[in-house]
């Protein structure tokens, strides 16, 4: 009998084991396919609006000022955005040479930016009343920008979200027990209808995990809840199975997951305090704002200089990143000059220098305090934001030593061929702001 029972015992573990290996996620060639070229892209518009901009304190506005469910939804009678262009919004970013855009279709306070059928907190219900999705869809596809659409997992709206385990929402006003297996559906009927009315979506990005967590850098960061993303998941790789899947849960990726974002942080950095794990080999996305607030926050001044914004640009790609740039459009739906007037400037650096990071990654050189590298099969660039400590850089690898380029201005300079690389003297060289390149041939 004791036999029997060991054996028994020793077939339900491997059964188990059996089965755990079977549910490893195994992306499509169309999603392999799909990563690379949203590393190739480099650079997207993040895109924070909603109701929540209405009260011009951003958008965790609900959350920060205690506000109760009740008086917060009185919001829906008053955003109209009447000025919102989407032909505008998507030709603001690609004329900073951006290739995608990530919107947010619903944040934290479940306000959804789209006629979903599943909920009357939504903006169709607004006097502006138009799906602002589906126009700006339409105008990504004529205008051949990729469309990745962010949404919450934490809601301060719902009754059915497990908010007596959150960090957040506990002065929403809701009484109700909540109900994990309703709120679980209402997200995937909500996400079927993203994925299913909208066209190719690139990805899905998840935020509002850690709600259910210990505060980033403690020792354990296990989730309160059990989200079933197996569930959600593979619902998403099922309805379009090239779409990507990211979650900012400021940890490891989980089985399931695309690709791994770090907020307002480079990989390998850590000034947010949110961004204690490592780059794993999944492609990376650094998101990161213009000013200090993510939605529209009228008395915030603090925005990145023109040569800030492309330093973090290089800064990510030399990190093998993509950086993930937001922008906050104010209630009437424009996007203001202190962001489109720094864009443009952007864009005019991206139009003469993009060869030396679209389509690249990361360089052989690790990032430094004086700038990056990044390569493609051909070239190698040294991007030098500033003076390093010695006037000679030393860059691995093997290398046509007479073909150094000075991109800024068109000139050749010579460097010397060493058993660790090359060696390129900079002392005669100008730093040009924002980002003096040297353009390296391979062997």
């Amino acid at each position: 009998m004791k036999k029997l029972l060991v054996l028994f015992t020793c077939f339900s573990f491997f059964q188990t084991q059996a089965q755990n290996l079977s549910q490893i996620y195994t992306p499509t060639p169309g999603n392999i396919s799909a990563r690379t070229s949203f590393e190739d892209r480099k650079f997207g518009m993040f895109i924070h609006w909603g109701a929540s901009s209405v009260l011009g304190d951003g958008e965790w506005v609900m959350e920060n000022h205690g506000i109760q469910v009740n008086d917060y939804k009185k919001l829906i009678k008053l955003f109209n955005p009447i000025n919102f262009d989407a032909a505008k919004w998507v030709s603001t970013a690609k004329d900073a040479g951006m290739k995608y855009i990530v919107f947010i279709t619903r944040h934290h306070d479940g306000f959804s930016n789209w006629d979903t059928k599943f909920s009357d907190w939504k903006i169709t219900n607004t006097p502006y009343k138009q799906d602002v999705l589906k126009l700006l869809a339409a105008e990504c596809k004529k205008q051949g920008i990729e469309l990745g659409l962010y949404y919450s997992t934490l809601d301060w709206s719902r009754d059915d979200y497990p908010y007596e385990t959150g960090r957040t929402g506990q002065k929403a006003g809701r009484t109700q027990k909540s109900n994990y297996a309703s709120y679980l559906q209402f997200m995937k009927s909500q996400l079927t209808e993203l994925l299913t009315n909208y066209g190719p979506i690139s990805c899905i990005w998840f935020d509002g995990h850690w709600d259910q967590t210990n505060p980033e850098g403690s020792a354990d960061r296990s989730s309160r809840v059990d989200w079933k993303y197996d569930e959600i998941y593979s619902l998403i790789h099922t309805l379009q199975p090239a779409c990507m899947i990211g979650n900012n849960h400021h940890l490891d990726p989980i089985n399931g997951e695309d690709f791994q974002m770090f907020e307002q942080d480079l990989p390998g950095q850590n000034k947010s305090g949110l961004s204690f794990q490592s780059a794993s080999s999944l492609p990376l996305e650094s998101c990161v704002t213009m000013n200090d607030a993510w939605g529209f926050k009228i008395n915030d001044h603090h925005y990145k200089s023109y040569p800030e914004v492309i330093r973090t640009l290089v800064g990510a790609a030399g990190r093998n990143s993509n950086l993930l740039l937001n922008v906050g459009p104010m209630p009437n739906g424009e996007i203001g000059k202190e962001f489109s007037d720094t864009l443009a400037l952007v864009g005019k650096w991206t139009k003469q220098f993009g060869a030396s990071f679209y389509g690249t990654r990361g360089g052989p050189m690790p990032a430094d305090t004086w700038g990056v590298t990044t390569q493609n099969k051909d070239f190698v660039f040294v991007h030098i934001f500033e003076k390093p400590n010695s006037n000679i850089i030393t860059i691995p690898g093997e290398y046509n030593a007479s073909t150094i380029l000075v991109m800024n201005n068109g000139t050749w300079i010579k460097g010397n061929a060493s058993k660790d690389g090359i060696q390129i003297d900079i002392s005669n060289l100008k730093l040009e702001a924002p980002d003096l390149i040297l353009k390296l041939s391979k062997k």
